[in-house]
């Protein structure tokens, strides 16, 4: 099912919920097993800090999206959903042009669910510190 832009950002809430749901439920369990791989797949540390790296980056990106005030937002938005209405219903047409129209499909839904992330920072904020707390305590 796609992600329809007024629900990109609690789609990435659920995603972290859910993921550091079973990471509060089986740390124990996933840390020795960590330890263990390590002296056998020596890039198990490279997984962990990549894996960090990329969530410290979602969370710079959600932080400077909900922290920059941008007035008419909500207007745009509505107007991005106008757009990904209009190229849903015209793909079709268009078959070669695909690529195309799923880079413009994915930068629409980002752009129209924009006015729901300041609502939602806070509680993605907090699951990606958590998440990243508990990478980090696999990793040492």
């Amino acid at each position: 099912m796609a992600t329809t832009p007024a629900t990109l950002f609690e789609d990435l809430k659920k995603a972290l919920t859910d993921f550091k749901k079973f990471l509060d439920d089986n740390i124990g369990t996933i840390k020795p097993a960590i330890v263990a791989l390590r002296s056998l797949i020596p890039q198990i540390t490279d997984l962990l800090t990549k894996l960090i790296d990329l969530l410290t980056k979602i969370k710079t990106e959600i932080d400077k999206l909900a922290s920059t005030p941008i007035p008419g937002v909500d207007k745009v938005a509505a107007f991005t959903s106008g757009i990904k209405t209009l190229l849903q219903a015209a793909e079709n047409l268009l078959p070669d042009e695909k690529s195309t129209n799923d880079d413009v499909l994915k930068v629409t839904d980002v752009v129209t669910g924009l006015p729901s992330v300041a609502d939602l920072q806070k509680e993605i904020d907090s699951l990606l510190d958590a998440i990243i707390a508990h990478l980090n305590s696999l990793k040492s």
